[in-house]
Order: structure tokens, then C-alpha cells, then sequence
């Protein structure tokens, strides 16, 4: 038990008719189903306070006793985009000539992917997604933040289908390692990067891979 006063407020809810209830999320299922990671990146300026609007939405994600262990980096500033270009596409060649074994390599094959990444300083936007293990308190102390993980994983869920709803592309790009995204852009050591989340317009005539996603059966199980 803990003597701790817990303050709560009314939750605001608005339930809707069932009907309504289908048609929503049959809706929201063909909206988001259209999404695809993209790599062919216009030039063409988003504004900011989309990009803005959509990390508020990020930031509302459930989180280990709500610590919100996240941090997002944006990067706009061409010279900048051009360093994480650099540092990514070092890693990447890493990987692609010795680091990853053959049955990765035979996985990404039918992706079309390489150690190229040129959209990294097209795209006008890059967010860099970090992982918090601690936190501080009003007073300076170190809180330790839990399931950090799960949240972030959370977030950049929410992240990523907020940004295809206000009609912009995103591409998940992970290098590994990423320790150098720290330096660059002027976060603690104690940060775990997750991933450079890169979003903007597609490019006119940007082409995808023709792939398929798993039928309901095959990713879920009703008991």
C-alpha cells in the first residue's frame, strides 16, 4: 500500500452506436491500410505544425506509470540531414558486407534495399525516436522509467499513423548501431535511439514493392 493521494478527473468518453462503431473502424482500416514505407522522397516543405500536431499525438501514448520515456529529435536543417546521411550509409555498408548474415540479406532482397540512403536529405523531415532509461522529478532526482520499449514502440505507433493521416509518407530506417544519432544531434548517452523515422511527400511517380499483408486469420486468434 502507498500513502500517496491518487487525483483523478472524469474520463471523457463518447460512446457510439454500434453501427457507427463498424462503419468507423471499417474506415479507419481502408485509411490505413494504404500506408506504405516509402523511399522515394519530394523535396516539397511540410509544415511544421503538422509535424508539430502529430508528435502531440505521439505524446499521448500510454507509458510505464506514465513516465513518457521518449524524446523526439527532429531534423530539418540540410547540413544536419546530411551528417545522419553520412553516419547512417557507413553503418549500412557495415551491414550489408559483413554484418548481416545470408538469410537477411535473402529477406531484404525482394525489398530492393541497399547501403544508399539518399532520402535521409530529401525527405523534409527526420525524427530521430530515443528511449529514455531515466527520467527526473520536479527536484532533479533520477527516476528510473519503466518498460521503455513497449511505450516508445507505442508512440511511434501512434506517430507513424498520425503523420499517414494528415497525408504524409514515412519511412522506419534503423541502422545499426545508432549510438552515432546521439552526437549529432545532441542527445545524453543514457538515450537509446530507436530509429529514424523519415517523413515528407512522396515523390511524384515514387513506386513501392508489391507485397502482400497477412490475412486476419494468419495474425489473430479469437479464444
Amino acid at each position: 500500500m502507498t500513502d500517496t493521494e491518487i487525483i483523478t478527473e472524469p474520463l471523457v468518453f463518447q460512446p457510439k452506436p454500434t453501427e457507427q462503431m463498424l462503419q468507423t473502424a471499417s474506415k479507419f482500416y481502408e485509411k490505413i491500410r494504404a500506408r506504405r514505407t516509402v523511399r522515394e522522397f519530394s523535396e516539397k516543405s511540410v509544415p511544421r505544425e503538422v509535424i508539430e500536431n502529430c508528435l502531440r499525438a505521439a505524446g499521448t501514448a500510454p507509458s510505464g506509470a506514465n513516465r513518457q520515456p521518449w524524446h523526439f529529435s527532429v531534423a530539418s536543417d540540410p547540413d544536419l540531414k546530411r551528417k545522419i546521411r553520412l553516419g547512417a550509409e557507413e553503418e549500412e555498408r557495415e551491414f550489408y558486407t559483413s554484418r548481416a548474415p545470408q538469410d537477411w540479406l535473402d529477406a531484404l532482397g525482394p525489398l530492393g534495399t541497399d547501403a544508399n540512403k539518399p532520402f535521409l536529405e530529401i525527405a523534409p523531415y527526420l525524427i530521430i525516436i530515443f528511449g529514455k532509461k531515466f527520467s527526473k522529478d520536479q527536484n532533479g532526482s533520477k527516476l528510473k522509467n519503466y518498460y521503455v520499449s513497449e511505450s516508445v514502440g507505442i508512440a511511434t505507433g501512434i506517430l507513424i499513423t498520425a503523420l499517414h493521416t494528415a497525408g504524409l509518407a514515412t519511412l522506419t530506417h534503423t541502422p545499426a548501431p545508432m549510438k552515432f544519432l546521439n552526437e549529432l544531434v545532441g542527445r545524453p548517452p543514457t538515450e537509446k535511439p530507436y530509429m529514424i523515422l523519415v517523413t515528407g511527400f512522396p515523390e511524384e511517380g515514387a513506386t513501392v514493392p508489391a507485397i502482400g499483408r497477412k490475412p486476419l486469420e494468419e495474425i489473430a486468434s479469437f479464444l
